[in-house]
């Protein structure tokens, strides 16, 4: 998975944070978070949904393509409350908000509709967990 999403990384940097293969035309963001445990720095490729108004706010949804647990990157994101955000060619850092209950499912359901794939990984998962919706902010 590392030299997969290092090419990912590779491509978003060097095409103004676009990419191919499964991502072509999609939004993505790097998302920079330090692992809770080992205290190293880690990146992780992702696609977002943006907010509705607010430019400064981006969605992520921790589907870990349907796997039965939660992607490293949001445990120590949410341990964290922070992180950086690269989004085409500016970086800054953001803080980190779990979405719950009815917010959560709007989002999610919205990510679902646009990319159907997450529809498939929420199957995936459903009656193991919910699959968690983050909100990352400008700070």
């Amino acid at each position: 998975m590392s030299d997969w999403n290092d090419k990912v990384i590779a491509e978003f940097r060097a095409n103004a944070g676009q990419a191919g293969g499964p991502f072509a035309g999609a939004p993505m963001v790097l998302v920079h978070h330090r692992g809770r445990r080992s205290g190293r720095e880690m990146v992780s490729p992702m696609m977002y949904l943006p907010h509705d108004t607010d430019d400064d706010v981006v969605y992520v949804i921790a589907s870990k393509g349907g796997a039965p647990d939660n992607p490293g990157w949001y445990h120590n994101l949410t341990s964290a409350g922070t992180g950086t955000v690269e989004r085409g060619t500016e970086t800054y850092p953001v803080t980190v908000r779990e979405l719950t209950g009815e917010e959560r499912d709007r989002i999610f359901a919205e990510q679902a509709r646009r990319y159907p794939s997450f529809a498939g990984y929420a199957e995936k998962t459903a009656g193991i967990r919910t699959i968690p919706v983050l909100e990352l902010s400008r700070a």
